[in-house]
């Protein structure tokens, strides 16, 4: 994953719980790393060793790191530069879960080893929809309903998100139930 993923971590949960205790989390997950640099790669594994460590250090699950994270996601990345290209990318949350690959492949530019997930929207009704995604990274699953959670937040819209297929239980994708009502 790109340094940019790490950042947003670190930034997290320095905001939110400490310097003190992201000195902790990055001792138990054995990262050595002083400054990620947004654009360069990093293994995938040291992202989840992160998730884990924080997950023991805070005292939460995983899948809730995730979630918050997820959240965190998209208020960090327009603040991060990218804020321009997501009010582009739509007016209304689903507009914007529709256009959700069209940002990954203007974002690619940027990040030429970049390998986004795609999201798909179908079952479009008035105030429903479900999301289907799909990446070769497994267990982001809970990233997603907090990706949708703060999507809600940016476009004042209430959110309620059910994931109803799991690919980490064997389904072929991970979809969502995302019911919203603007403000």
């Amino acid at each position: 994953m790109y340094g940019l993923v790490n950042k947003a971590i670190q930034d997290m949960v320095c905001t939110r719980f400490g310097k003190d205790t992201w000195q902790e989390i990055k001792l138990k997950a054995e990262i050595e790393v002083d400054v990620f640099i947004s654009m360069e790669g990093y293994p995938d594994d040291m992202t989840h060793r992160l998730v884990k460590a924080a997950s023991v250090v805070l005292g939460l699950s995983p899948s809730e790191i995730m979630q918050a994270f997820g959240e965190f996601w998209v208020q960090y990345t327009s603040e991060e530069g990218y804020g321009e290209m997501m009010d582009m990318s739509g007016d209304t949350l689903p507009e914007f879960l529709e256009n959700l690959d069209n940002l990954h492949a203007r974002v690619g530019i940027s990040f030429p080893k970049l390998s986004p997930p795609s999201f798909e929207c179908t079952e479009m009704e008035e105030n429903s929809l479900s999301l289907h995604y799909r990446s070769t990274r497994d267990g982001l699953g809970s990233m997603v309903i907090g990706l949708v959670k703060g999507l809600g937040k940016r476009f004042d819209t209430e959110v309620d998100i059910l994931q109803t297929q799991n690919r980490d239980e064997g389904a072929e994708h991970d979809e969502f139930l995302v019911k919203y009502k603007p403000n």
